[in-house]
């Protein structure tokens, strides 16, 4: 992607060679990779994901300190994300506008190391990326890209990061829509089996709303970079995860979508540009 010398965003805090004063926030081995699987690209869904992180953060204290420089590739990594939420920025404003759904409310982002203090709770390294709708941000560790590549097969390449915050930026727009909060609601109507097909749903549009982002943004990508998005798609589908951590899937318990389904709706994002196309909840998966 081309990115070198481009706006970067002023609503990034960048908290990395931070680490949380007090008592540490579990979530390595096992537990870790638990989260990892259940909450990787779907940290929107407060109703799965908050009641974790507050167990998680129980006893957590808040004051962070400085605990090291970060290193040249980490501040160019850090870089890079910072334009990349300047393009959401720009390009969601951009489509509110020429759609006339009113002013778009710009989130926000925290780049973070090991934990981090939300106000959807706590949560360590191993929640993934996530979307707090509580503080309306954005959470990235990026060494979960690392993780990515090495553990589920995903190509490596810095669009698969791209893919990744416009997705989590998806979310914040059904924040903003109030798509989030009708799903909420009918999951607490609907059994364990008819919730998870909603939340499938719910992903399947963010994958769409990220790949309707990368239509508009194509001046900036380069060969490969859809190829990156697509990869990365495929490995955290929730067929490929579980084939590869338990041997064999469980489709009344997929949450995510599988990898067909996600890489389907980015595309259809990417390929139409057109956010009236978003409705993954009344078509056929």
């Amino acid at each position: 992607m081309k990115w070198k010398g481009r706006r970067q965003s002023d609503n990034v805090e960048d908290r990395r060679g931070m680490s949380t004063k007090g008592k540490a926030i579990a979530g390595g081995g096992l537990l870790g990779i638990v989260i990892l699987l259940l909450n990787a690209f779907g940290g929107e869904n407060a109703k799965m994901l908050t009641p974790v992180l507050e167990q998680l953060n129980q006893g957590q204290q808040t004051e962070q300190v400085q605990d090291r420089q970060l290193t040249a590739e980490e501040m160019e990594l850090g870089d890079f994300a910072k334009t990349v939420f300047a393009d959401t920025e720009d390009i969601w404003n951009k489509i509110y506008t020429e759609n006339n759904l009113g002013d778009y409310e710009e989130p926000g982002m925290v780049l973070f190391s090991g934990s981090v203090q939300t106000a959807c709770g706590g949560a360590s390294s191993a929640s993934g990326p996530f979307y707090c709708p509580a503080d309306k941000k954005v959470y990235m560790d990026l060494t979960f890209f690392e993780e990515l590549r090495t553990r589920f097969g995903a190509k490596g390449g810095d669009f698969a990061i791209a893919y990744v915050i416009a997705h989590e930026v998806g979310h914040h727009v059904q924040t903003l829509m109030g798509t989030s909060g009708k799903v909420r609601q009918l999951q607490q109507q609907k059994s364990k089996i008819e919730g998870n097909r909603l939340s499938v749903c719910l992903e399947l549009q963010a994958d769409f709303y990220a790949g309707l982002w990368a239509y508009h943004n194509k001046k900036y990508l380069d060969a490969g970079d859809i190829e990156e998005a697509l990869s990365a798609a495929h490995a955290v589908g929730d067929d490929a995860i579980q084939s590869k951590m338990q041997g064999h899937v469980v489709p009344d318990s997929f949450t995510h979508g599988t990898s067909k389904q996600r890489m389907k709706w980015f595309m259809k994002g990417y390929n139409s540009g057109d956010i009236n196309q978003h409705d993954t909840f009344s078509e056929e998966l």
